[in-house]
């Protein structure tokens, strides 16, 4: 994700913090620490309630990651690769390298995730009892407890892409043999579930809530949206899966030498053909690739007296193979935020496909009403995973 930073790695799965983790992390310690503890334990000193505001906020977090950590073992234990962990304003996101082949693979995955933090909550509510009551250790057992109970059902809910939303498109994707199907069933149901969070939201602005109102109406919103795009993800990837890259490469790409000047490049490639790249090969070998970003770090005074090899990129070099299809090529231009990427065999290069490429495959498909082929697909999997806000008090959202 995007303006993430890693902290540690568990496992070989990196952790990362979105930046909107830390207002998230802040307004959860706030709330604890002016309503929910207060309210609770009016006898602790103010100081008391901010400790465990942000002790509090620090362990539904931990809650999330422990969560998300479930989902990834399991995506593991079936042979799908997990790359890393985020969290985010709304909890966590596993990035899940491929979507399970079978619906059973996607229960088990799915179903994990409310478990752990059902299990959590039962292990917090445990240790509570033998705690002192009226201590902050009894106060943060409880609420650790609550919301980790909290987080379980609400995860359960059958809104995609909430756990339960998968359970479900899992089942339907088990009856019906249609990922397709199951997934527009599930996502509607998650945009329907969305919708009904926003107007409780709006009506608890009215109500004087502005706050915890404002919360639930942006968890709606991103769980609407969330659904939606998973909807389009998924019709994309039926679209592509199956379709060989040789079907769209440009399979006669302008290549220039490592020696050609940044001028004629640009004159010769970008401006004549419109490209935005160029392959820099020598002796029939990619040595790198030349972009407008490259060129655009070079003074146009001194284009002609710049060789590409001096401004090329030599590394990381994107590319797919003859043999893979085009969902492969979409998901490296995608999570990269590339125009185009290579097309090799042993090494050498034997086409280009653009981000532009794909889109004109598409439109003429959609236009001709050319019917996808069947083929279950593969892409990133993330698991969302919205937190659970704070019981409702007088000053925290519900």
């Amino acid at each position: 994700m995007k303006g993430s930073f890693r902290i540690l790695t568990i496992s070989g799965i990196e952790i990362g913090i979105h930046y909107t983790w830390l207002l998230a992390f802040f307004l959860i310690a706030w709330s604890l620490a002016v309503g929910f503890f207060p309210q609770s334990y009016p006898n602790w000193t103010r100081p008391t309630y901010w400790v465990m505001g942000v002790i509090a906020s620090l362990f539904l977090f931990i809650s999330v990651l422990l969560h998300e950590l479930a989902h990834s073992f399991v995506a593991r234990s079936r042979g799908l690769p997990v790359h890393s962990i985020t969290l985010f304003i709304f909890g966590g996101v596993s990035n899940i390298e491929k979507e399970p082949e079978k619906p059973m693979v996607e229960f088990t995955m799915s179903v994990v995730g409310p478990l752990s933090s059902l299990v959590l909550a039962g292990i917090f509510w445990v240790f509570q009892k033998a705690a002192t009551p009226g201590t902050p250790l009894f106060a943060l057992l409880g609420y650790l407890a609550l919301i980790n109970l909290l987080l379980a059902v609400f995860n359960i809910l059958p809104g995609f892409p909430l756990d339960g939303g998968r359970v479900l498109r899992s089942i339907i994707w088990g009856a019906t043999k249609s990922l397709s199907k199951a997934t527009n069933v599930a996502a509607t149901t998650g945009q329907v579930f969305g919708w009904a969070l926003i107007a409780y939201g709006v009506f608890q602005i009215l109500g004087s809530n502005i706050f915890g109102g404002l919360w639930i109406a942006f968890i709606g919103w991103f769980l609407a949206s969330a659904a939606e795009t998973s909807r389009r993800e998924v019709t994309l990837r039926e679209h592509l899966s199956g379709v060989s890259v040789t079907e769209v490469m440009d399979s006669n790409p302008e290549t220039i030498s490592p020696d050609t000047s940044v001028e004629k490049l640009v004159h010769d490639v970008f401006l004549q053909h419109g490209r935005r790249a160029a392959p820099v090969c020598k002796n029939d070998r990619i040595v790198g690739i030349i972009t407008l970003p490259d060129v655009k770090g070079v003074p146009q005074q001194q284009w002609a007296l710049t060789p590409v090899e001096k401004v090329m990129t030599r590394e990381p070099i994107y590319y797919v193979k003859l043999e893979d299809d085009l969902t492969t090529a979409l998901k490296l231009i995608s999570e990269h935020s590339l125009n185009q990427v290579l097309v090799l065999k042993e090494g050498r290069l034997v086409g280009l496909i653009s981000r532009a490429d794909i889109i004109r495959y598409l439109q003429m498909h959609q236009e001709l009403g050319i019917a996808p082929r069947q083929k279950p697909p593969s892409a990133q999997y993330p698991l969302p995973t919205p937190p659970v806000s704070p019981p409702s008090t007088p000053h925290s959202p519900s």
